[in-house]
């Protein structure tokens, strides 16, 4: 309407020479612009534009207005004495619940099938065997042929992957089973309110400011205690992020494993101790193996976050996709190359681009057998308690 009103050589301008004026009278219109600098019939199409936001905001609220209306009225006459209100409500919610299972269950399988399309692209630009079994990772940024886009092989980004995500765990996992073990079997109550908050900051902490730290402070210390031992550490190593990475995963554990730990019956406790069990016996052989199963859960959402992890591995680990099992060295990692592969001005159909939704799918394959083995795990030592 505010268009139709502009003088006839304004309006009849190009579609992106419109969007500049309309903009500039939208601008004009919320006082955003400088009115000494506009022509008159800018100032007559923006208070036009101003005139006719005032009128549809009244239509609106009259047309809500209306609405309720109907709606008070539609509720009156429905509600009787014979009117099972519950029952519809409860129709209501079950529908809401089964929306919103629906939409989780079609976001993951429109996230899938995104993710093989474009898969299914790039292997049309080089074979499977070579992504899967490649020991050289060179994409070349050229489109001239097949044969100059360069080298595609997984096998030294998924090597440092794995080689950071285990250093993660050995980290992680020890420390953060013993922190659970002391805080539900040992700390008092006091130190456990202050303690387990205090452990959990780590989990809220930005994975910039990790891979700040492990940039800064981990890594030259690295460097600096192996050339006190004799041996070379990279300051940007496979180990430096692996060490930091660690450190963030802690809060997963621990306070995961605590909680589980905790719902243990006491019962359990108190017939070990009651056999001439120690305390450390009790926990062992009792406690620990009821809690299993929230134990694997905990442990696999950490394994995840850190084979998902980015940012750490982008300042700490050297970005070097080379296939080595020296953790002292530079490595790199698929959630790193998926940043660079998909990073400046790139042909969205070119094998170099395409090659981060390969890398996607291959990260979504892995994350899905770490569930199936821990739920196989879960199943095979799940001890089952009145």
């Amino acid at each position: 309407m505010m268009i139709s009103a502009l003088p006839a050589d304004i309006s009849a301008q190009s579609t992106d020479q419109l969007r500049v004026v309309t903009q500039r009278i939208n601008n004009l219109a919320n006082n955003f612009g400088v009115v000494a600098d506009a022509a008159p019939w800018e100032l007559q199409a923006a208070e036009h534009f101003r005139q006719l936001k005032a009128n549809s905001a009244l239509v609106l609220t009259a047309l809500i207005a209306v609405i309720a209306a109907v709606g008070m009225l539609f509720g009156l006459l429905k509600i009787t004495p014979a009117l099972k209100a519950r029952h519809q409500v409860e129709r209501v919610v079950k529908g809401l619940l089964v929306l919103c299972s629906a939409v989780a269950i079609l976001t993951t399988i429109g996230i899938v099938l995104s993710m093989v399309g474009e898969t299914l692209k790039f292997f049309s630009y080089v074979p499977p065997t070579e992504f899967f079994f490649g020991t050289t990772w060179n994409p070349r940024f050229s489109t001239v042929g097949v044969g100059e886009q360069g080298s595609f092989g997984l096998v030294p980004l998924l090597a440092g992957t794995m080689m950071i995500s285990a250093i993660a765990m050995l980290v992680a996992i020890p420390l953060g089973l013993m922190v659970a073990v002391y805080l539900a079997e040992y700390a008092p109550y006091r130190l456990r309110n202050i303690a387990k908050p205090a452990i959990e900051i780590l989990a809220g902490i930005p994975t910039i400011v990790y891979g700040f730290f492990a940039l800064v402070t981990v890594g030259p210390f690295l460097r600096d205690l192996g050339n006190t031992f004799g041996l070379t550490i990279s300051a940007t190593s496979a180990l430096t992020a692996g060490v930091v990475m660690g450190i963030m995963i802690i809060p997963f554990i621990s306070s995961l494993s605590d909680d589980i730990i905790t719902q243990v019956p006491k019962t359990m406790r108190d017939g070990s101790l009651g056999l001439g069990a120690t305390k450390s016996e009790t926990i062992i052989k009792v406690v620990l193996p009821a809690a299993l199963p929230g134990i694997v859960g905990a442990v696999l959402l950490a394994a995840s976050r850190a084979i998902g992890e980015t940012m750490i591995v982008v300042l700490a680990a050297g970005n070097s996709p080379a296939l080595t099992a020296n953790p002292f060295e530079a490595v790199s990692t698929v959630t790193v190359t998926i940043v660079n592969q998909l990073t400046g001005d790139n042909d969205f159909s070119s094998p170099q681009s395409l090659v981060a939704f390969a890398l996607g799918l291959t990260l979504f394959v892995i994350t899905l057998l770490l569930n199936v083995m821990a739920l196989v795990i879960v199943r095979k030592y799940r001890e089952q308690y009145e």
